[in-house]
């Protein structure tokens, strides 16, 4: 059963931005931060101060506002790096730690030993200096489950606040990710956070498989950046908890499809335009039988209204449509037309949209309307 208490914690700032060919200028990371806060985002893992230069400096910037929602910093698990974050004045700080024998050696070239000691060291010294603390265990899918559960438990004991279960490269089955959660979960108290990569395409699934094993926390980016192929979007998940689980984060979801597009004008990678819940195709029709039935009940073929998440429905004519919507549009211009000339119409409509390779805007379609009409009443008058 999912809780009642969960967090979102966006990480387009950080995760998001490590997606190749990505970089964030302290502008444009303001304006992106003050959007994410202005829906209604709560925690934000912001970056990466050991970077320097311009990424300290936005986040330095923006050290001030930790009481408009939860600012996470991320560090290596290096004593020095956390201490200056520290120092900077913020209140919570993340580690990244490998937790696989695979990781630990390719990695950071360290042993099982050298992560528990390094792990119950930095956790004590953040927890003495009053800080929300959230550790890693990266590279779940190859981390032997009974030394993750020696893990959560040594760094629960150190003081961590949150575990990360991170799915480094996005190998796992939402029945793996979810029962790796839950048996962490029945072995130790701590809090837990689903961040699950893409590569599957399974994030989305992972993350929400995650909430109902247990974990609280979960990581998600504006239109599901990140490396590789991206993390879990924010509008998936959070529509999802929304629409089919019941789950209220508090988030706006009308402003979810004008941050989506904004965003993707930003970092210049344009979303599929079958991109769920934001893409532009997502509330459109153009087929024939679904039109008919979109034009008498709209829940015909939405699961939702687009209007809910900021979107907008179109009706597309092309190809593949039928004499409803040519019906309709013509209507919608004032123009009455018998079923003759509705049915030319729609024919001229089709072979126009196969020689273009795409729609007709309204214009091509009155056009097309004037001239079967002419061809009609020519006709007409040259029979009689």
């Amino acid at each position: 059963m999912i809780r009642d208490d969960l967090i979102l914690e966006d990480t387009t700032l950080r995760d998001g931005e490590q997606t190749p060919g990505v970089a964030l200028s302290k502008q444009t990371k303001t304006k992106i931060l003050d959007r994410l806060l202005a829906i209604g985002v709560t925690s934000v893992e912001i970056g990466i101060p050991a970077m320097g230069g311009e990424e300290l400096e936005f986040i330095t910037s923006v050290v001030d506002r930790q009481d408009e929602a939860r600012l996470v910093t991320w560090h290596r698990g290096v004593r020095e790096d956390i201490e200056a974050s520290l120092d900077l004045g913020y209140r919570a700080v993340h580690m990244g730690l490998p937790a696989s024998d695979l990781h630990l050696s390719s990695s950071v070239r360290k042993d099982r030993n050298w992560l528990l000691r390094t792990a119950r060291d930095l956790v004590g010294m953040c927890k003495d200096r009053g800080a929300f603390v959230s550790i890693s265990a990266e590279d779940l899918a190859r981390t032997d489950p009974a030394f993750l559960v020696d893990y959560a438990h040594t760094v629960r004991e150190a003081g961590a606040d949150r575990l990360r279960l991170s799915d480094t490269v996005g190998m796992l089955t939402p029945e793996e990710y979810g029962g790796r959660v839950a048996a962490i979960a029945r072995e130790c108290d701590i809090d837990l956070q689903c961040h699950a990569h893409n590569d599957f395409g399974l994030a989305v699934a992972n993350t929400i498989a995650g909430l109902q094993a247990g974990a609280r926390y979960f990581h998600v980016t504006i239109n599901g950046i990140g490396e590789r192929a991206g993390m879990a979007d924010i509008a998936h998940v959070v529509v999802a908890l929304n629409r089919l689980y019941g789950v209220d984060l508090g988030v706006d979801l009308t402003g979810l499809t004008s941050l989506a597009r904004d965003f993707a004008d930003i970092v210049g990678h344009p979303l599929p335009p079958w991109h769920p819940i934001t893409g532009e195709n997502v509330f459109a029709h153009e087929s024939g039988i679904h039109v008919n039935a979109m034009l008498r009940d709209t829940s015909s073929f939405e699961p939702f209204p687009p209007e809910d998440v900021g979107g907008q429905r179109r009706y597309v004519l092309g190809k593949h449509s039928g004499r409803a919507l040519v019906e309709w549009m013509l209507a919608e211009q004032g123009l009455s037309v018998d079923q003759r000339v509705a049915a030319d119409c729609l024919a001229r409509v089709r072979q126009v949209a196969i020689d273009q390779g795409g729609p007709l805007s309204v214009e091509q379609l009155t056009q097309l309307h004037r001239e079967v009409t002419e061809s009609t009443t020519s006709y007409t008058s040259s029979s009689s």
